[in-house]
């Protein structure tokens, strides 16, 4: 009863990666998923601990993430906390010049994904016992207010929001908190051109600061170490000098 169960998304590397390593040195036993097996099995063997298991799975799809829970509750018989992490941008194009496939395909990783595995992760915590956990989303500092040329992505990471808002409330009866990390220029490959110069609103282009990875790491950590009784529901991480504050 003492082992905690941690499943994270997008497991393979940026900041899944760095959330998995801080919280297996913080005791607990992880379930890493991702796209790609050889990927994720890395990332596994980098684990401090034992017990850890990795199990691709594309979370837009329903089949994969029903698969994926029945893993994790055969294996373990119990979760303790999801953490929605798996995201993808889309291109930096106007609304009209993005195809629809890419807009649904963005829809299926960022907002599909997170609800299937909300609603899969909330199944198995209300019938487990003890009963109740806690799911954390990725919502992005995009859920407060845009990058230009960012309509697909954006839209997801304001609807994250509203998930997070109805999953904590309907948590309640059932002992699951739900909160949301908005994480703003995170050192990772999606934040990579940032050192080169990215698009800002009145058009120009300008290098923006970025943040150690592990810093995320360290605020998941925080979220996930507290008892059900208590609940950070949104909590934003962002490099210091990135025009975050008075963006647009």
């Amino acid at each position: 009863m003492n082992q905690k169960i941690a499943l994270i998304t997008g497991a393979g590397s940026g900041v899944g990666l760095a959330c998995a390593q801080r919280l297996a040195k913080d005791g607990f036993t992880l379930v890493l998923t991702g796209r790609q097996q050889d990927k994720i099995d890395a990332a596994c063997a980098t684990l401090d601990g034992q017990g850890h298991i990795a199990v691709a799975a594309d979370v837009g799809v329903e089949a994969d993430v029903d698969a994926l829970f029945d893993r994790v509750e055969a294996t373990f018989g119990r979760l303790d906390l999801l953490f929605n992490n798996a995201g993808r941008n889309g291109p930096a194009v106007e609304v009209d010049a993005l195809s629809v496939a890419e807009w649904n395909d963005i829809v299926a990783t960022n907002l599909t994904g997170s609800f299937l595995c909300a609603r899969a992760a909330f199944a198995l915590m209300k019938r487990q016992s003890p009963k109740g956990g806690r799911i954390i989303n990725n919502g992005s500092i995009s859920a407060h207010v845009p990058r230009p040329l960012s309509v697909p992505y954006t839209a997801t990471k304001h609807a994250i929001t509203g998930l997070t808002r109805a999953l904590s409330l309907d948590g309640r009866a059932h002992d699951i908190a739900c909160g949301q990390i908005d994480i703003g220029n995170a050192a990772s490959e999606m934040t990579e051109r940032m050192k080169d110069g990215i698009l800002q609103p009145n058009g120009s282009r300008m290098s923006e600061p970025r943040m150690d990875v592990n810093d995320v790491a360290e605020t998941l950590s925080y979220m996930a170490k507290l008892s059900l009784d208590s609940n950070a529901m949104f909590v934003t991480v962002m490099a210091t000098k990135m025009p975050f504050v008075g963006r647009g």
